[in-house]
């Protein structure tokens, strides 16, 4: 009898190593994973799962992912990652099918600079069936005002609705300004390094960071691996390329509370990356939170951070996190999926997020019906390609109606304001014959 008690109080212990039973979830938990479920799962029995329905459309959308049940039990979200795109070294499709091995069920693609690579990773989404928030982590300057401190670097993580941003074209030609920079820095880079008696081509640089890519430290780093004057990329950036290091050097980056009134102008939601690798946290928070930041990064692998945590709550700033994934590999990277990002903090990101998006889709709508062309129509859908069942022809008029439909819950379209939008587009897409036979309002 004593026996059988002891080997209950082994288990209970060894029970209590692991973690111990499942924990129930809260009211607050319950009601957050309710709505996320709803946001991540919406349309899964749909006709979009349903390949052989005549109307069934395949999307790569903000509102709709096909079903997954091997991960049902969990939503894994991962808001930070970057492919072959910038400075990572898998392409956006081959990210995504390792988010998709890790449990992902909502990624972020966040290269440097550039979101090049959101229409690869949406087509690679829909395929597995993962649902792709597109972003970018854009590269800024902080100045200080009358603080203590230099200016440092500072990056910003823009999160935007698949329907892309507003004023795409201004965003775009912001982006590449910032891209034309980093060459410039590259080669500066290169000439401190060939200074410093380490020859390195700029060349080599280029060929690393590949065809179009615009070259960062990293592809800087790993010419140097290379050319055998560092050991690995952490030797490289700890001896010569770190923030002010003998080898650093800036490009053309952007005032960062002008960035971060850019991101919410076009449609935007402006979250603070990685806040423990700056020098004056603190001011900075403050003045970003005064140009309307949205969120800080506050989770990562290891946890919570509760000196970031607590500066969330003290400027009322979302609190999210994801792994900074750039599959270099080895155990200092975090993998994609690995940062436990707590549903209750998805939720409120999803709610003030949601409205951002759903006005960006308002203003490209009414772009279109102040002119009705096609380049603006393909704008609608730039990001990601719609997907139709072989032998199915689509009207524009139909193109647009899946697109909402996809894009936008009924209680998003079904707003006065939204409903009034809606037949003007159905007005002008009936004056420029782009509907066949009898249409109702989108």
């Amino acid at each position: 009898m004593k026996g059988k008690e002891n080997t209950k109080k082994v288990n209970a212990k060894k029970k209590k190593k692991r973690g111990g039973s499942k924990r129930k979830l809260s009211v607050d938990q319950l009601s957050a994973y309710k709505s996320v479920s709803e946001w991540v799962f919406l349309g899964q029995s749909s006709s979009s799962s349903n390949p052989s329905s005549s109307s069934a459309v395949s999307f790569d959308d903000d509102f709709r992912v096909v079903f997954n049940p091997k991960f049902s039990d969990k939503l894994v979200f991962d808001l930070h990652s970057h492919s072959i795109c910038s400075d990572g070294y898998l392409s956006p499709s081959k990210l995504v099918e390792r988010a998709h091995q890790n449990g992902v069920k909502v990624l972020s693609l966040t290269d440097h600079d550039t979101m090049s690579g959101i229409p690869e990773a949406l087509e690679a989404a829909h395929k597995f069936g993962i649902k792709i928030i597109p972003g970018v982590e854009i590269s800024t300057i902080f100045y200080p005002r009358g603080e203590c401190g230099t200016e440092e670097p500072v990056h910003v993580l823009a999160y935007y609705s698949s329907c892309g941003p507003a004023r795409s074209a201004e965003l775009e030609k912001f982006l590449a300004n910032i891209r034309d920079g980093r060459y410039l820095r590259a080669k500066n880079m290169v000439a401190k390094l060939n200074k410093l008696k380490l020859p390195l081509k700029l060349e080599h640089v280029a060929k690393i960071a590949g065809s179009g890519v615009a070259p960062g430290r990293v592809h800087v780093a790993r010419a140097m691996v290379e050319a055998g004057h560092a050991e690995n990329l952490k030797q490289a950036f700890a001896r010569y390329l770190y923030d002010g290091g003998p080898a650093y050097s800036t490009g053309s980056e952007p005032d960062v509370e002008e960035t971060v009134q850019l991101i919410r102008e076009t449609g935007g939601v402006a979250v603070l990356a990685h806040p423990w690798a700056l020098k004056n946290p603190v001011a900075i928070i403050r003045r970003l939170k005064e140009a309307g930041l949205h969120g800080l990064e506050v989770y990562r692998r290891d946890g919570k951070l509760a000196a970031y945590s607590d500066l969330a709550d003290a400027y009322d700033l979302l609190k999210v996190g994801g792994s900074d994934f750039h599959g270099r590999g080895g155990q200092s990277e975090s993998n994609l999926g690995s940062v436990g990002l707590p549903v209750v903090a998805v939720h409120e990101f999803l709610k003030v997020a949601r409205p951002i998006w759903c006005r960006a889709i308002q203003d490209n709508l009414e772009d279109f019906v102040r002119d009705p062309s096609g380049s603006n129509l393909e704008a609608l859908t730039r990001l990601g390609k719609i997907k139709f069942p072989k032998g199915t022809n689509c009207s524009k008029y139909e193109l647009i109606q899946h697109c909402l439909s996809s894009w936008l819950t009924n209680e998003e379209r079904l707003n006065d304001e939204f409903e009034a939008l809606k037949l003007k587009v159905t007005q002008v897409l009936i004056e420029q014959g782009w509907a066949s036979g009898p249409v109702r309002s989108l």
